[in-house]
């Protein structure tokens, strides 16, 4: 079986742990997760299938949605709450003017800086080993996109925001940088993830879900198919030749708009499709060349 699963990632599980379960119940050896989700955050986690596994990048770079809770007046050694208080401070003065406020400040293009506690690797080994071992590193700041940041609620010390942002935003991160922007620490009280690229938790299934389909028999129609994770790409059809040529591996010219330039920039990636309608695979302009360059090649 070949594509995607949108789980529901529970509280108290790893992400690998998830990758795990996946693996025991379907048989299939073949499975990898997109986009790490820490083991108290619960959300959208895409499980890939097969050939899935190929497209895990892309889901990667994709935006991700998040619901968050940030407890004020408290900062502990992890970010969020299963880690040791570092600081105690009394939030009673932060209104919800000065934090709506302040929340504007961590929009669009920041700077952020991993924390001790990710997957972030440092000379072969994850971040979060060392900071277990009690070793802290230094770590240089990285710019990270937030598209948007919103206050849902406010019930003092607790706010509860949406946050919609790019890849290696880490809102623990941002929890503890809000809490020094406001003078009183804070840190992560709880986070759901409710979007992944296209896949959301709407549809999203538990794993208990999942060993029910497994049980009955029907699991593979919660599969999603590979292409589903790029449908905000053109897309292409090509007839035998062609599709032959991209089998192979060997660039090709196509007579269509999308290497056209568009906003003085090209399309960088497009889907392409047999005659019959299979998804043959992902090709990449190359403007020096005026081609596409097969990326990856699935049927």
């Amino acid at each position: 079986m070949d594509g995607i699963l949108n789980i529901n990632k529970p509280r108290g599980i790893t992400s690998f742990g998830v990758v795990a379960q996946v693996r025991r119940l379907t048989g299939e050896k073949r499975v990898g997760h997109a986009g790490t989700l820490d083991p108290e955050a619960t959300g959208v986690l895409p499980v890939c299938l097969g050939k899935g596994t190929r497209i895990v990048e892309f889901l990667v770079d994709t935006t991700k949605a998040y619901r968050a809770q940030i407890e004020l007046g408290v900062a502990t050694d992890t970010g969020d709450a299963t880690g040791r208080i570092t600081r105690q401070e009394d939030p009673s003065q932060v209104s919800r003017e000065r934090l709506e406020s302040e929340l504007t400040s961590f929009c669009g293009i920041i700077e952020q800086t991993p924390p001790m506690y990710s997957a972030v690797k440092y000379q072969g080994r994850r971040l979060y080993q060392l900071a277990r071992a009690g070793i802290e590193i230094e770590r240089k700041s990285r710019p990270v996109m937030v598209y948007s940041l919103k206050l849902t609620d406010w019930q003092s010390p607790v706010a509860t925001v949406e946050v919609v942002c790019g890849k290696g935003t880490y809102i623990r991160s941002l929890a503890q940088d809000l809490g020094q922007a406001l003078g009183c620490g804070a840190t992560l009280k709880n986070l759901s993830r409710l979007r992944c690229g296209l896949f959301d938790i709407k549809e999203a299934v538990s794993l208990d879900q999942l060993e029910a389909a497994c049980c009955h028999g029907y699991w593979q129609h919660l599969v999603y198919p590979i292409d589903t994770v790029l449908l905000d790409w053109g897309a292409i059809i090509v007839d035998d030749e062609v599709s032959q040529l991209i089998r192979n591996g060997r660039p090709v010219v196509l007579r269509n708009d999308y290497s056209d330039r568009e906003g003085g920039s090209y399309q960088s990636y497009c889907r392409a499709y047999t005659l019959d309608g299979r998804f043959l695979g992902v090709l990449r302009f190359n403007p020096e060349r005026s081609e596409w360059q097969p990326e990856k090649v699935f049927a």
